[in-house]
């Protein structure tokens, strides 16, 4: 996600992320940006703002339980060495001076999204569900469940973010991609599917657990 007030240099940003395969969400400002911000990876973030200012919103993001590990890149024509100091003690990741290169930026916001992979547990275990990451292999009580990959992609999805309630159109975005041409049913579908290899009962669901009116979420264990 970009959050740059300045039209020429949001439309730049997202040139160059999108040309080096990204997926971007600009806007241009705070409160634009607040709907789709759980969906983020990461976010392009610049100091001056109109209404609340990139600094004070980047330290209300750190207070925020469910935000506070995003990575930020603070983007701004401030290169002093105290302001720079400031931006990263109140919770910058990294921090680009404007003008900058095209090769730099995408190399800074590839470096944050590494961190982010590099963190992503290699096994998700929730109860009798384990799930291997990198071997792409699901198991229930330590029996292989045949998934198909985007079938696996979605339940790996919602096991790393288990107690977290998704919309339709938030997992559309976060497990199919922001390309993908079909509707909100394909969720539905393939949620279905799911249950059907954990033996879930939809009505008392062990995991994946419908929140009427809001969408889905995998439900938390306790060890």
């Amino acid at each position: 996600m970009v959050i740059e007030d300045e039209g020429t240099v949001q439309s730049v940003l997202k040139f160059h992320l999108e040309r080096a395969g990204m997926q971007v969400s600009a806007y241009g400002a705070v409160e634009d940006a607040l709907p789709g911000l759980g969906r983020a990876d990461a976010l392009v973030l610049d100091w001056m703002l109109p209404g609340e200012s990139g600094l004070s919103f980047l330290r209300r993001l750190r207070a925020d339980p469910e935000l506070r590990k995003l990575p930020v890149l603070m983007l701004t024509a401030r290169a002093a060495e105290a302001e720079r100091v400031e931006g990263l003690e109140s919770g910058a990741d990294d921090y680009l001076t404007k003008p900058f290169s095209a090769a730099e930026l995408v190399a800074r916001v590839r470096a944050l999204l590494r961190r982010t992979q590099a963190s992503t547990p290699q096994i998700v275990t929730l109860g009798p569900l384990s799930i291997d990451v990198p071997a792409a292999e699901a198991r229930k009580d330590n029996l292989s469940l045949n998934l198909t990959r985007r079938e696996f992609d979605l339940l790996t999805f919602l096991a790393l973010n288990a107690g977290r309630v998704y919309s339709r159109t938030e997992l559309l975005d976060k497990v199919w991609g922001a390309d993908f041409l079909g509707g909100e049913r394909t969720v539905d579908q393939h949620v279905t599917q799911l249950r059907a290899h954990l033996g879930d009962d939809p009505s008392s669901p062990q995991f994946l657990e419908t929140v009427r009116g809001k969408g889905y979420r995998m439900r938390t264990w306790t060890p």
